[in-house]
């Protein structure tokens, strides 16, 4: 089970809110869920770094969501909902 970490992006609960700089397991879960989907984040190592902020912009502009580069609330949702029934990858975190 994923300890809390922060405020949850959305006002309902869920994720925190996560940009670059941020390091932690739910910047992994992001990372994986970009992987699986197509948008490289230059691994799997829970750093928000520059490749992962870039692979977060993109994802963003693909599903017409504000192009900020932060995982909020939006994004969290969007990111959920499009890796329901993908199954594994070769990125996807088992």
């Amino acid at each position: 089970m994923i300890k809390d970490f922060g405020k949850p992006a959305c006002s309902t609960g869920g994720f925190p809110q996560i940009k670059r700089g941020s390091i932690s397991t739910y910047v992994l879960i992001a990372q994986d869920d970009l992987n699986t989907l197509g948008f490289r984040t230059g691994g799997l190592d829970g750093i928000f770094g520059p490749a992962t902020q870039n692979a977060v912009i993109s994802y963003q502009r693909s599903r017409g969501l504000a192009a900020d580069g932060i995982v909020g609330c939006n994004t969290w949702r969007s990111l959920q909902e499009a890796v329901v029934g993908t199954g594994p990858t070769s990125t996807t975190i088992n």
